[in-house]
């Protein structure tokens, strides 16, 4: 989705933590549990919990549906979609402009997609999302009107910020969303360039990036609606013709840049509870030379979860995205992801298929050892702890 059409990890950390119990409320026939009892910071370690017994209840495509978001064509969602979340073999849906004509159709279809998903076996919310950062890149008409460059030039740039964060939640809890793939928390270099040209970032201070970038999670996360912070490590260096939508971008920044400046709103972010992390698709040297951010190892375990301590659930920019090479399959591209420590895999090309060939992917990985249990199952009840959090949330109740 990249254009239009501490000191103290632990005291950062975000992950819900009775995620083993989570896990289980997930299982065949459970009851979802409660965000209240659901949420601790500061787990030891990775922030995993043993697994609980429940789990093998589910089957192979139900296991790997739960990190799968799909997106559909038009303003329909196709019979295939209603029986994939009937089956429990979906995470959720992202929602993009062609699918909505306005607010009280899109709410008679999450309210059809929330009927299916009564019926699946996986008792949680389905993950219900788009993206609504404002100004050009709003999928709902109405808040939050002002762009995040306008936010970064009102004249008291927090309040704004706070506003926009609470009427993008609003917005969203109204038709029934639950999750908003915004702020972005992009540093960007020079005007013009490829964050400032559509407005995407909140200024050229990662302080004030940062202080911004918090109070919108920090405003939107008390509506119930979940934020997410985008793109790690940052695409505030990449040049206006830089992206990842289109083809490969790499960003020289040194370590030292990228740490203290691109990363540094992230800080922020993770103060503020904010409950995903969305990996870019650059490549950046001075982390990782080989691969893009989102199937980067390094970036995502060692940068992301352990310097900055993040614990919360990461979600990868779109899958269909030609940043990443074109030798890699739909099933490549989930398998990677996924073993480089991504949980959700964000299936946006509007094509029923791709979901469930991403799914394939994953079957077939975990059947012959590529991916390993454990960690696919870690990640599991990160994505468990994140939807029992959002029970009740617009028509989810």
């Amino acid at each position: 989705m990249d254009t239009p059409h501490s000191d103290n990890p632990a005291s950062r950390r975000t992950v819900l933590a009775a995620a083993g119990a989570v896990v289980a409320s997930m299982a065949i026939g459970a009851v979802p549990a409660r965000a209240a009892s659901a949420r601790r910071r500061g787990l030891p370690g990775d922030g995993r919990l043993p697994l609980p017994d429940p789990i093998a209840q589910l089957t192979p495509r139900q296991r790997a549906g739960q990190r799968i978001i799909y997106s559909y064509p038009g303003l329909t969602p196709p019979d295939s979609l209603l029986t994939a979340i009937r089956s429990g073999e979906a995470a959720g849906v992202i929602f993009f402009g062609e699918n909505i004509t306005g607010t009280s159709q899109i709410a008679a279809v999450v309210a059809q997609l929330v009927e299916a998903n009564e019926s699946s076996p996986v008792k949680a919310p389905l993950l219900l999302m788009t993206d609504q950062e404002g100004g050009q890149v709003r999928r709902l008409p109405g808040a939050p009107e002002l762009s995040e460059k306008q936010v970064g030039e009102a004249s008291d740039p927090r309040s704004a910020a706070r506003d926009a964060g609470t009427g993008a939640g609003q917005n969203l809890a109204g038709v029934g969303m639950n999750l908003n793939l915004a702020p972005v928390l992009d540093v960007y270099r020079e005007p013009g360039d490829f964050s400032d040209s559509h407005q995407r970032s909140y200024g050229t201070d990662p302080a004030d990036v940062g202080a911004l970038g918090g109070a919108f999670v920090t405003a939107q996360q008390r509506t119930g609606v979940a934020a997410t912070a985008k793109h790690f490590p940052g695409l505030g260096a990449a040049s206006a013709s830089a992206n990842t939508d289109l083809g490969p971008v790499t960003l020289d920044q040194s370590l030292s840049e990228l740490r203290d400046v691109d990363e540094a709103p992230y800080r922020a972010a993770l103060d503020a509870h904010v409950k995903l992390v969305m990996l870019s698709w650059a490549v950046y040297p001075a982390l990782d030379a080989t691969h893009p951010a989102g199937l980067s190892s390094t970036i995502i375990q060692q940068e992301l979860r352990g310097r900055l301590g993040f614990t919360g659930v990461t979600v990868t920019d779109a899958l269909e995205a030609k940043a990443l090479s074109s030798s890699y399959t739909t099933a490549n591209r989930a398998v990677l992801a996924a073993g480089a420590g991504m949980d959700l895999l964000l299936c946006s090309a509007r094509d029923i298929g791709q979901g469930q060939a991403a799914t394939d992917g994953l079957i077939d990985a975990l059947a012959d050892g590529t991916l390993s249990g454990d960690s696919f199952d870690a990640a599991t009840q990160r994505i468990a702890a994140l939807r029992a959090s959002l029970t009740g949330v617009g028509t989810t109740n």
